[in-house]
């Protein structure tokens, strides 16, 4: 073999070389590139079960407080916006803990009805096997949604848009959330000012009937149910106070 062929032959080979280091070169990078891809349809596709895909951007408020806290504060000029924002986002959360936890003492800020809609909330899951586990809440927005005064009663309704691992669970079976991923959603919360406890009326959301068995509360300072004998709280009249809240994200069951 001549000089020449030999120098054709080391050309050759490592043309072939060159070739093969490229063609590895483009493979590396289109695996780096796809992985990422392949990665992020993966989380999708565990994310998008049953009907519910997890979405990490707050939820939008009705944010209505530049056009009622002056017509509020012109009704009652003592009221705090900044006072009450705190006690609503302190109520909410510690009320979504107080289900995770099963025990409605861990409310705070919110008037007795408040503790008896979160025992009837616990109760009613125990009773179906479901529990609920809220944990790292975070309150992105607050504000005032609506402000009505109707029989005897004002309420300022306020919505909070929130975040949350949230985890539904039913005999053990995972049914919503995913403690992996924030669900985001929002909650009104009523603040309510009795005016007239006459015009309200019994049968009422602001605690004019007897925790225990319903019997309506005829005295406005009483402290024992006339009927069962079990110790109430007062009905509160002219003072604002939390007395309800419920999600509005009409998604979650």
């Amino acid at each position: 073999m001549t000089t020449y062929e030999l120098i054709k032959i080391l050309i050759l080979l490592l043309a072939i070389s060159a070739a093969g280091i490229g063609i590895m070169t483009v493979y590396q990078n289109a695996k780096r590139t796809l992985l990422p891809i392949k990665s992020m349809l993966g989380i999708a596709a565990r994310l998008h079960k049953e009907g519910e895909l997890f979405d990490e951007e707050p939820k939008s408020v009705a944010a209505m407080t530049r056009i009622f806290e002056p017509q509020i504060m012109r009704d009652f000029p003592e009221f705090s916006w900044g006072e009450f924002k705190h006690k609503s986002e302190n109520m909410l959360i510690s009320a979504l803990l107080a289900i995770s936890a099963e025990n409605p003492a861990r409310c705070v800020d919110g008037a007795d009805d408040i503790k008896r809609q979160v025992k009837n909330i616990i109760e009613d899951n125990r009773a179906r096997g479901i529990s609920e586990t809220y944990s790292d809440i975070t309150i992105h927005q607050t504000e005032i949604a609506d402000y009505k005064k109707t029989n005897g009663k004002c309420v300022i309704t306020i919505q909070s848009a929130l975040g949350c691992l949230y985890e539904k669970r039913q005999d053990g079976k995972l049914i919503k959330g995913d403690d992996r991923y924030k669900t985001q959603t929002k909650y009104n919360i009523e603040l309510v000012y009795v005016q007239d406890v006459e015009k309200v009326g019994t049968g009422t959301a602001i605690g004019t009937v007897c925790p225990q068995c319903g019997g309506p509360i005829r005295t406005l300072g009483a402290k024992f149910c006339e009927y069962c004998g079990s110790g109430i709280t007062p009905i509160n009249i002219r003072t604002w106070s939390l007395h309800k809240f419920y999600e509005v994200d009409y998604n979650r069951n």
